[in-house]
């Protein structure tokens, strides 16, 4: 694969990655405001902490997804790249369930099935190149947090949170 390929790939990935979060954005314009007026856990972090983090783990995924293309392309590596695609979608929905739509419950179902879809996804690219699985270590620890987080704000707020 051609260095100009290997750019133009990681550059791909990454944009998609970052689609994701701004498709999820779009339906978190009001979240600050909306998640400082909710009932939270005292473990819960200040809201200025989501989006930095929220940032380096969609790069991590972008790479992530790039190292497993880099073996073979979306031909070779199509199941996992495939995955990693359904679990951006997934990711996005739960912007829009959550703060889009102050769905607690809904959002919370969501959440466990991109816990799920993560997790195969990791084992899948961890196959492709270890890596690439690794890099999505810190995804799974935050969405595993993040969990957690929505079920006990959905608990607080079932008036506000359906």
């Amino acid at each position: 694969m051609t260095r100009t390929r290997q750019i133009i790939g990681l550059a791909g990935w990454l944009l998609l990655s970052f689609a994701a979060a701004a498709m999820g954005a779009i339906a978190s314009v009001q979240a600050a405001i909306f998640y400082q007026h909710l009932a939270q856990p005292s473990w819960a972090p200040p809201s200025y902490v989501f989006g930095p983090v929220w940032s380096v783990l969609y790069a991590l995924m972008g790479i992530a997804a790039w190292l497993a293309w880099r073996e073979g392309g979306w031909h070779r590596q199509r199941g996992a790249l495939a995955l990693f695609v359904l679990q951006l979608a997934v990711n996005v929905l739960w912007s829009w369930l959550f703060f889009g739509w102050h769905r607690g419950g809904l959002a919370f179902a969501d959440i466990v099935l991109l816990w799920l879809l993560i997790v195969v996804t990791l084992v899948g690219f961890w196959r492709v190149r270890v890596m690439a699985g690794a890099l999505l270590v810190p995804y799974l620890c935050w969405v595993s947090f993040a969990a957690a987080l929505n079920f006990a704000v959905w608990q607080m707020n079932l008036q506000a949170l359906g």
